[in-house]
């Protein structure tokens, strides 16, 4: 059954959702005129800067087709707030556009509140965009505000390569979120978390903003996401994998296969970070979930090495096309 039209839907399912609340710090926060207009008007916080990063989903690319709309929702936000994470930016605003094959109820309803549910988490609202019809995708952007952004471009030769929590999660969720194989009700439980429900990484970012000296979010697997810091700073790096915190169902993984997917299967949404020499007490301090895994060097590229031996990765990361 055909839905509502365009600016039906809009009014619908979103701008009731996303009115700025006056009596709320995590909702509206400079916002003088929101959805509904030709463009939002948008006040930014004095002294700072923006950040904005846009994102595009597809579906049977980013998100298996036919899943939940609430989980692709929540997804959707999530790993366009990582990138906020990664530059130590609260989040402010975000838009949407949104194509669809039809303006289903029964999708649409989920989907929007599952947007609704995860921005009001993170302190974000919805400022604006458009609906389409076609193969379903979703663009979101994102804007955050930031006095001390973290840059790829800053690390230093000896500089400590650091990751937050634990890698491999959600590529090792897929074949489960995909139904290609079915595990424990845990398992279940784990892959669905990973894959649908990343945490962007906003407390490590705020907690090591003054110690670290260049930073992204793993979205296309550490092997490939580190080198762009190595690109950006003009260096190499070490990798040490014997010290890479493996989540719980990467070391379900047999034999370096464990090791493979959490090098390069992506989707992790966790900080790399590196640190110099003078700042390692003080980030030990921070009692945080952080692993010292390798260190930055001159000499140009990516080594991996095994207890000493060098091990070569058989991928580089996610590639989107």
């Amino acid at each position: 059954m055909a839905g509502p039209g365009e600016f039906e839907l809009i009014r619908e399912y979103f701008t009731s959702r996303f009115q700025p609340n006056a009596e709320s710090t995590s909702q509206g926060t400079g916002v003088e005129l929101g959805i509904g207009d030709d463009c939002a008007l948008l006040i930014p916080p004095a002294g700072k800067m923006l950040a904005t990063s846009v994102d595009t989903l597809v579906a049977g690319v980013h998100f298996p087709e036919g899943a939940d709309p609430y989980r692709i929702a929540s997804r959707a936000l999530r790993v366009n707030l990582s990138d906020l994470a990664a530059m130590n930016a609260e989040p402010l605003w975000f838009t949407l556009a949104l194509t669809l094959p039809e303006s289903s109820d029964t999708w649409l309803e989920p989907f929007a509140r599952g947007l609704a549910e995860t921005a009001r988490r993170y302190g974000i609202t919805l400022v604006g965009g458009d609906t389409t019809k076609g193969p379903l995708s979703i663009t979101i952007q994102v804007t955050g505000a930031c006095d001390k952004p973290l840059r790829r471009d800053g690390a230093g030769a000896g500089d400590i390569v650091f990751v937050s929590n634990q890698l491999g999660a959600a590529a090792a969720a897929l074949p489960l979120v995909l139904g290609q194989m079915s595990g424990r009700e845990r398992q279940q439980a784990l892959a669905d978390a990973a894959y649908y429900f990343p945490e962007p990484q906003f407390g490590v970012a705020r907690a090591i903003g003054g110690y670290a000296s260049a930073a992204l979010d793993i979205s296309d697997g550490l092997l490939g996401d580190i080198g762009h810091i190595c690109s950006g700073s003009g260096l190499g790096a070490e990798l040490y994998l014997e010290k890479l915190p493996l989540a719980e169902l990467v070391a379900e993984i047999k034999g370096e296969d464990a090791l493979e997917t959490a090098l390069t299967g992506g989707d992790d949404y966790q900080l790399c970070f590196t640190v110099p020499e003078k700042h390692l007490d003080a980030v030990a301090g921070l009692q945080l979930p952080l692993t010292a895994i390798g260190r930055m060097t001159a000499e140009r590229g990516v080594r991996c090495l095994l207890n000493g031996e060098p091990w070569q990765p058989r991928g580089t990361g996610y590639r989107h096309f």
